[in-house]
């Protein structure tokens, strides 16, 4: 078993360091880490405005009063993401990474169209509609940061710049020098849109958005391509590997354009459109323990478990384990490379996460409302926040319950096994 176990991890490791040291996964990564405190502040205003106990007309009055800090965050979540990529992908090439990120979202803006359709079906100009820089213009954003931050990059890197005296102050001399690569980049995009707006009497928002976003956002809110992933967090994970991070880097703006497209729904009062989402993902598995939904696993250890080494792991764990932090336990069990309890490391959340899906899909328990939860807010509270229901704390009880009950038995296995054998 062992030397079946050590070749998966030979064939495995190389695969993921190319996945985690790709400059274009790990810049996606950085530009959507620059948005959180956003989100979160953003996520912070909804749930205020949203309080289940208040009345209407408290809602209504606290959306007047508050609801522009939501809009100018959450709501226009493409413009920090676009921004970002170019920032980053620029740094990444040595080039000066504030003019990169300025530039793309100069280039995302040129494709979007300033203007909207009122109830009445009248056009009104010179406006931009906040749907296209929120979950709707999300992955055309995220494209077109990434080439312009490439056309950018490479012609600063070919020395297509003009170069000023020494005695120019820094900043205007870089500016002059991002002068020619600017203009370069902005006028593909502007060639670009005037085509596809002229050509073919649409815009690249409304193709992207049907040819692209649509399938995946579509096959990323299944349940089957959900437990696919996270099939794959807990394989990775127990060969050492860090799962989270890696399929997250493939899947994080599915399941984030899911979020926005939820809130959206939810400010609106209308039916929340998706189960599946970046809060159901960390909220109903990262947040009952961490990866793999460990909390239950840590207790049984402290407090059930015969053998001290693993009484001493759990209690030491417990702390860590409360706020979603598990590596103590990964490592300390341990979980990696233990083939003893291979089976409910990687069914457990599988089970559970099915389950959740199940419940909510039948209306038991509401889903997500599209507010962002911090990954280590507590069991039971981050439940309550991400639903707006007392259901959905309830429901992560539920879940512990029952990864405990999957995990209790391979434990006694571990604890019954020879010190020679740990």
């Amino acid at each position: 078993m062992n030397k079946f176990l050590d070749a998966i991890s030979d064939k495995l490791l190389p695969l993921a360091n190319k996945l985690a040291s790709n400059r274009y996964l790990s810049i996606l990564r950085d530009a959507f880490m620059l948005a959180f405190p956003l989100t979160m502040f953003g996520s912070i205003v909804v749930v205020i405005c949203n309080l289940p106990f208040l009345n209407d007309g408290t809602k209504a009055l606290l959306n007047d009063l508050l609801g522009s800090g939501q809009s100018a965050t959450m709501s226009i979540m493409t413009v920090f993401v676009t921004f970002g990529i170019g920032y980053y992908l620029s740094k990444s090439y040595d080039v000066e990474g504030i003019f990169g990120g300025a530039i793309s979202f100069a280039s995302f803006l040129i494709l979007t169209p300033f203007f909207t359709t009122s109830d009445g079906g009248e056009k009104v100009s010179s406006v931009l509609s906040l749907d296209r820089l929120g979950a709707k213009g999300m992955f055309l954003g995220m494209i077109v940061a990434f080439l312009a931050a490439e056309i950018y990059s490479r012609t600063s890197k070919k020395g297509w710049q003009i170069k000023m005296p020494d005695s120019v102050p820094p900043a205007v001399a870089k500016s002059f020098a991002a002068l020619i690569p600017a203009i370069l980049t902005l006028s593909v995009f502007t060639a670009i849109n005037a085509v596809v707006t002229v050509g073919f009497k649409t815009n690249l928002h409304d193709v992207i958005y049907n040819v692209i976003q649509v399938p995946l956002v579509g096959l990323g809110s299944s349940i089957w391509a959900t437990l696919v992933a996270i099939f794959f967090i807990q394989f990775l994970w127990f060969f050492g590997l860090h799962g989270q991070i890696l399929v997250n880097s493939v899947m994080d703006p599915v399941w984030n354009t899911l979020m926005f497209e939820n809130l959206e729904a939810y400010k609106a009062g209308e039916h929340l459109p998706h189960i599946i989402s970046k809060p159901f993902m960390e909220t109903f598995t990262v947040g009952l323990g961490g990866s793999g939904m460990t909390l239950a696993v840590v207790i049984i250890m402290a407090f059930i478990m015969k053998k001290k080494q693993y009484r001493d792991v759990g209690r030491l764990a417990l702390g860590a384990g409360i706020f979603n932090v598990n590596e103590p336990v990964i490592f300390g069990l341990p979980i990696v490379l233990n083939a003893t309890i291979l089976i409910p490391w990687v069914i457990s959340p599988i089970i559970v996460t099915a389950l959740n899906y199940f419940v909510m899909s039948i209306g038991l328990v509401p889903a997500p409302t599209g507010v962002s939860v911090p990954w280590t807010v507590p069991v039971f509270f981050s439940g309550m926040i991400a639903t707006n229901s007392l259901a959905g704390g309830l429901l992560q009880i539920v879940d512990c319950l029952i990864v405990g009950c999957i995990w209790l038995p391979f434990l006694h296995m571990l604890d019954k096994q020879p010190d020679s054998a740990l």
